[in-house]
């Protein structure tokens, strides 16, 4: 009798999307202890960068870098996306939950201070400043994978997650450490997480829309 290892590969697939979605949600969650650990706003921006060069340069799954593409892929990426976002958090729950239970857990009172100015914006504001974050993570992503040159590929990356995060545009996935870290997760913040999620999704694939149709490299 012959094995049918076609559902098996399935599986395989389906587990890497959600390792590597961890592994993205814990460099996600590296890049944000950085920028919790700096009080000067724009180094703490500059290294916040090396989350997204990381995984980008490693092949890890970040749902803002890839919603963009689902005006291209079949309709089972859909499963890819799920997967990602499901691992993100678990990487992020976890390295925050790992962090407190270090000397740096006093980093979760400046966690804190960012969540509570975060729940205290409207959900219109939320969805708006998570839109425009969505199109420069796009934007980041797909010129590290389009541009030739190092300089091009790595400097789009430090521009874009600096300027995200000076204009105090939001990140779903960089919240979802914040959340954690000021043990913050309740009807509320699950409420503006999903409010993030969609306002990254429709920003990435608006931007992306504009570029597959008008910029054709």
């Amino acid at each position: 009798m012959k094995y049918d290892f076609s559902k098996l590969n399935k599986i395989k697939k389906y587990s890497d999307f959600f390792i590597k979605g961890i592994f993205a949600g814990i460099m996600i969650s590296i890049a944000g202890m950085a920028y919790l650990s700096i009080s000067n706003h724009v180094i703490g921006s500059f290294l916040f960068s090396i989350g997204l060069l990381v995984i980008c340069m490693y092949g890890m799954n970040l749902y803002t870098g890839k919603i963009g593409y689902i005006l291209i892929n079949k309709k089972d990426y859909i499963y890819e996306l799920i997967l990602t976002l499901f691992g993100n958090f678990v990487g992020t729950f976890l390295s925050a939950k790992l962090i407190l239970l270090t000397r740096f857990s006093s980093a979760s009172e400046t966690a804190s201070k960012i969540v509570s100015l975060k729940l205290g914006d409207n959900m219109l504001g939320i969805f708006i400043l998570s839109m425009f974050c969505g199109i420069l993570m796009y934007i980041a992503v797909n010129n590290y994978k389009k541009l030739n040159t190092d300089i091009g590929k790595y400097g789009c990356i430090f521009l874009c997650v600096m300027t995200f995060i000076l204009c105090g545009f939001e990140h779903c996935v960089a919240n979802m450490y914040y959340f954690s870290m000021a043990s913050a997760w309740s009807l509320k913040s699950l409420c503006c997480m999903l409010i993030m999620i969609l306002g990254n999704s429709i920003g990435s694939i608006l931007i992306a829309s504009y570029f597959n149709k008008f910029y054709k490299n």
